[in-house]
């Protein structure tokens, strides 16, 4: 068999992608390597630690809790995305395949709370927490992602590629409508549910603004909250080695979600452009 040519502009594409791939990796191989370093040797700024020291991931286990804001950051994710996958969905469906009054005033009404910046909804959903004391709690930090107008957005364009038909036929056949939602209609659009999945459990894994707020017992704390105290100097002046062995553990769920479900991510986002 002969070998294929390459030319020399796949020479250059495929140069310029290493190049892009050890720009990226390059902070993330740093971190991993400044955790293993102790406190002095972090300062020499040397890129490779001079000893291996696990002082910091030592301390992480012994003095932080750790482990409690971890568990506090998978529950919280875990929550809103199922929340989001479902009632997200169920919205989409409604909207995109039954006609009824009103269904385009909602349809904008949705779409324009995507214009309103999250910063600006903070002393409301702070106030609304205080009144029925959501305040410190996991459905208080939960509450306003458990339903997303990206996602029904997303949901809805998705929906509107199922023919009439399949759904037609499925209630001649005498099944319900929220049978055929669940039976018919979500098996359809399983790469924007992935899509809209991991979107949903990275964003509120590294939530910062609305926790930050929300928390007020080191229990409750999140991941992001819990390793800002520790770069701030709050608890106690800032320990870099222990801020990146933090960092280091934490990237491993988006880690294992990606290399899980990267085809799910790349078919979802390339489909989201094609869909009407």
């Amino acid at each position: 068999m002969k070998k294929k040519k390459v030319s020399v502009s796949e020479y250059i594409i495929h140069l310029l992608l290493l190049a892009g791939v050890i720009v990226v990796a390059f902070p993330f191989l740093w971190m991993i390597l400044s955790s293993l370093k102790s406190l002095p040797d972090f300062y020499s700024f040397s890129f490779w630690p001079s000893k291996l020291d696990f002082s910091g991931y030592k301390f992480i286990f012994q003095e932080t809790d750790f482990l409690q804001w971890y568990l506090n950051s998978i529950i919280i994710g875990a929550i809103v995305t199922l929340s989001c996958l479902v009632f997200n969905s169920l919205i989409g469906y409604t909207l995109a395949k039954h006609q009824f009054m009103g269904a385009k005033a909602i349809l904008i009404l949705i779409l324009s709370t995507l214009m309103i910046p999250t910063e600006m909804l903070i002393i409301p959903w702070y106030i609304m927490g205080t009144k029925v004391n959501l305040i410190d709690s996991y459905l208080g930090i939960m509450f306003p992602g458990l339903i997303e107008a990206f996602g029904i957005f997303l949901m809805r364009q998705f929906m509107l590629g199922i023919p009439n038909d399949l759904l037609d036929a499925a209630r001649i056949d005498g099944m319900g409508e929220f049978k055929i939602f669940w039976r018919i209609a979500l098996p359809q659009v399983k790469p924007a549910l992935s899509a809209l999945g991991i979107i949903t459990f990275l964003g509120n894994w590294n939530a910062y603004l609305w926790p930050v707020i929300v928390i007020s017992t080191d229990k409750m704390r999140t991941l992001p909250v819990g390793i800002s105290l520790y770069a701030t100097g709050d608890a106690g002046g800032i320990q870099w080695n222990t801020i990146m062995g933090m960092s280091t553990l934490a990237i491993i769920p988006m880690i294992i979600v990606f290399l899980l479900f990267q085809r799910r991510i790349v078919e979802g986002i390339t489909l989201t452009g094609v869909k009407g």
